[in-house]
Protein backbone atom coordinates (compact mmCIF):
# COMPACT_ATOMS: atom_id res chain seq x y z
CA UNK A 1 0.00 0.00 0.00
CA UNK A 2 1.63 3.08 -0.99
CA UNK A 3 2.13 5.93 1.32
CA UNK A 4 -0.95 8.18 -0.32
CA UNK A 5 -3.22 5.21 0.51
CA UNK A 6 -2.17 4.59 3.85
CA UNK A 7 -3.10 8.60 4.70
CA UNK A 8 -6.24 8.53 2.73
CA UNK A 9 -7.35 5.90 4.79
CA UNK A 10 -6.56 7.55 8.02
CA UNK A 11 -8.47 10.64 7.06
CA UNK A 12 -11.83 9.09 5.04
CA UNK A 13 -14.07 8.53 7.51
CA UNK A 14 -14.97 4.66 7.48
CA UNK A 15 -19.28 4.08 6.95
CA UNK A 16 -20.95 1.15 8.11
CA UNK A 17 -23.91 -0.63 6.19
CA UNK A 18 -27.79 -0.92 7.30
CA UNK A 19 -29.28 -3.06 9.43
CA UNK A 20 -29.79 -6.84 9.61
CA UNK A 21 -33.32 -6.33 10.82
CA UNK A 22 -36.82 -6.61 9.74
CA UNK A 23 -40.31 -4.72 11.41
CA UNK A 24 -41.07 -7.41 14.34
CA UNK A 25 -37.48 -7.45 15.86
CA UNK A 26 -37.11 -7.85 19.37
CA UNK A 27 -33.38 -8.16 20.15
CA UNK A 28 -31.27 -5.42 18.55
CA UNK A 29 -27.44 -5.78 18.66
CA UNK A 30 -24.60 -3.00 18.26
CA UNK A 31 -21.20 -3.13 17.57
CA UNK A 32 -19.31 0.03 17.22
CA UNK A 33 -18.19 0.30 13.44
CA UNK A 34 -17.46 -2.06 11.02
CA UNK A 35 -13.50 -2.84 11.12
CA UNK A 36 -11.50 -3.64 7.87
CA UNK A 37 -12.19 -7.55 6.89
CA UNK A 38 -16.08 -6.38 7.16
CA UNK A 39 -15.48 -3.39 5.17
CA UNK A 40 -13.73 -5.06 2.28
CA UNK A 41 -16.06 -7.86 2.42
CA UNK A 42 -19.06 -5.59 2.80
CA UNK A 43 -21.04 -8.08 5.32
CA UNK A 44 -21.38 -7.89 9.29
CA UNK A 45 -18.26 -9.59 11.35
CA UNK A 46 -16.26 -10.79 8.63
CA UNK A 47 -12.91 -11.19 10.63
CA UNK A 48 -12.33 -14.96 10.31
CA UNK A 49 -11.61 -14.89 14.23
CA UNK A 50 -14.26 -12.87 15.34
CA UNK A 51 -16.79 -15.31 17.29
CA UNK A 52 -20.11 -13.03 16.13
CA UNK A 53 -21.31 -15.97 13.47
CA UNK A 54 -20.50 -18.62 16.10
CA UNK A 55 -22.65 -17.14 18.74
CA UNK A 56 -24.87 -16.76 16.50
CA UNK A 57 -24.93 -20.49 14.31
CA UNK A 58 -25.59 -21.77 18.26
CA UNK A 59 -28.35 -19.33 19.36
CA UNK A 60 -30.04 -18.44 16.10
CA UNK A 61 -28.89 -21.43 13.58
CA UNK A 62 -27.52 -18.71 11.19
CA UNK A 63 -25.29 -20.86 9.07
CA UNK A 64 -24.32 -20.97 5.57
CA UNK A 65 -23.48 -17.78 3.28
CA UNK A 66 -23.37 -14.85 4.43
CA UNK A 67 -27.15 -13.96 3.36
CA UNK A 68 -28.49 -17.49 4.57
CA UNK A 69 -26.99 -16.73 8.09
CA UNK A 70 -28.95 -12.61 8.28
CA UNK A 71 -32.22 -14.57 7.24
CA UNK A 72 -31.72 -16.73 10.48
CA UNK A 73 -31.38 -13.89 12.11
CA UNK A 74 -34.66 -12.20 10.72
CA UNK A 75 -36.47 -15.34 11.19
CA UNK A 76 -35.70 -15.33 15.16
CA UNK A 77 -36.03 -11.59 15.34
CA UNK A 78 -32.85 -10.81 16.02
CA UNK A 79 -31.34 -7.09 14.59
CA UNK A 80 -27.93 -6.19 14.19
CA UNK A 81 -26.68 -2.97 13.51
CA UNK A 82 -23.68 -0.36 14.42
CA UNK A 83 -23.78 2.93 17.22
CA UNK A 84 -21.98 4.69 14.32
CA UNK A 85 -22.77 5.05 10.78
CA UNK A 86 -19.28 6.36 10.27
CA UNK A 87 -16.21 7.87 11.41
CA UNK A 88 -12.53 7.86 10.42
CA UNK A 89 -11.37 4.60 11.87
CA UNK A 90 -8.02 3.67 10.61
CA UNK A 91 -7.41 0.28 11.74
CA UNK A 92 -9.73 -2.38 12.75
CA UNK A 93 -9.59 -1.55 16.64
CA UNK A 94 -12.55 0.11 18.32
CA UNK A 95 -9.97 2.51 20.14
CA UNK A 96 -8.92 3.01 16.34
CA UNK A 97 -12.26 5.01 16.13
CA UNK A 98 -11.84 8.73 15.44
CA UNK A 99 -14.68 9.92 18.48
CA UNK A 100 -14.58 13.74 16.71
CA UNK A 101 -15.65 12.81 13.86
CA UNK A 102 -17.97 10.00 15.03
CA UNK A 103 -21.35 10.26 14.02
CA UNK A 104 -24.33 8.14 14.77
CA UNK A 105 -26.91 6.41 13.28
CA UNK A 106 -30.39 7.25 13.35
CA UNK A 107 -32.12 5.64 15.88
CA UNK A 108 -35.06 7.85 16.37
CA UNK A 109 -36.43 6.43 12.99
CA UNK A 110 -35.14 2.92 13.50
CA UNK A 111 -37.17 2.36 16.91
CA UNK A 112 -39.92 4.05 15.32
CA UNK A 113 -40.15 1.49 12.31
CA UNK A 114 -38.98 -1.58 15.28
CA UNK A 115 -41.61 -0.99 17.87
CA UNK A 116 -41.28 -4.90 18.93
CA UNK A 117 -37.74 -4.41 19.74
CA UNK A 118 -37.31 -5.55 23.81
CA UNK A 119 -34.18 -5.82 24.55
CA UNK A 120 -30.28 -4.04 22.91
CA UNK A 121 -27.81 -5.24 23.78
CA UNK A 122 -24.11 -3.90 23.43
CA UNK A 123 -21.14 -5.98 21.45
CA UNK A 124 -18.19 -5.24 23.64
CA UNK A 125 -18.09 -1.84 25.91
CA UNK A 126 -17.11 0.28 23.60
CA UNK A 127 -20.55 0.25 21.49
CA UNK A 128 -22.21 1.32 24.51
CA UNK A 129 -20.06 4.31 25.30
CA UNK A 130 -20.36 5.15 22.28
CA UNK A 131 -24.57 5.01 22.26
CA UNK A 132 -23.98 6.51 25.86
CA UNK A 133 -22.34 9.74 24.56
CA UNK A 134 -24.03 9.71 21.00
CA UNK A 135 -27.52 8.30 21.14
CA UNK A 136 -30.62 10.42 22.54
CA UNK A 137 -33.48 8.48 22.65
CA UNK A 138 -37.43 9.86 22.56
CA UNK A 139 -38.75 7.21 20.27
CA UNK A 140 -37.24 3.99 22.24
CA UNK A 141 -40.36 1.87 24.00
CA UNK A 142 -40.25 2.27 27.35
CA UNK A 143 -39.81 -1.91 27.63
CA UNK A 144 -36.77 -1.73 25.79
CA UNK A 145 -33.97 -3.59 28.58
CA UNK A 146 -30.41 -3.04 27.70
CA UNK A 147 -27.53 -4.91 28.09
CA UNK A 148 -23.35 -5.09 27.71
CA UNK A 149 -22.04 -8.39 26.09
CA UNK A 150 -18.75 -9.26 26.06
CA UNK A 151 -16.72 -8.44 22.46
CA UNK A 152 -16.99 -11.35 20.27
CA UNK A 153 -13.51 -9.40 18.10
CA UNK A 154 -10.36 -11.58 18.41
CA UNK A 155 -8.95 -8.19 20.30
CA UNK A 156 -10.97 -9.05 23.51
CA UNK A 157 -9.06 -12.71 24.65
CA UNK A 158 -9.95 -12.57 28.53
CA UNK A 159 -12.57 -15.06 27.82
CA UNK A 160 -12.91 -17.84 25.17
CA UNK A 161 -15.49 -18.37 22.50
CA UNK A 162 -17.31 -21.04 24.92
CA UNK A 163 -16.90 -18.52 27.74
CA UNK A 164 -18.58 -15.80 25.29
CA UNK A 165 -21.20 -18.38 23.67
CA UNK A 166 -22.88 -18.43 27.15
CA UNK A 167 -22.95 -15.24 28.53
CA UNK A 168 -24.51 -14.20 25.19
CA UNK A 169 -26.91 -17.10 25.55
CA UNK A 170 -28.31 -16.36 28.71
CA UNK A 171 -28.83 -13.26 27.66
CA UNK A 172 -30.42 -13.03 24.27
CA UNK A 173 -32.10 -16.71 24.54
CA UNK A 174 -34.70 -15.89 27.39
CA UNK A 175 -36.34 -12.88 25.24
CA UNK A 176 -36.53 -15.00 22.15
CA UNK A 177 -38.20 -17.47 24.48
CA UNK A 178 -40.61 -14.18 25.71
CA UNK A 179 -40.91 -13.26 21.98
CA UNK A 180 -42.07 -17.41 20.98
CA UNK A 181 -44.62 -17.02 24.13
CA UNK A 182 -47.04 -13.92 23.30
Amino acid sequence: MSKQSVRRERSEPSRGFPPISRHDARVLILGSLPGRASLHAREYYAHPRNAFWMIMQEIAGAAGSYASRCRSLQERRIAVWDVLSRSVRPGSLDADIDMKSAVPNDFEGFFAGHRDIRLVVFNGRKAQQMFTRYVQLSQCNGDVTFGLLPSTSPAHASLTPAEKLETWRGIIEPELRRGTEQ
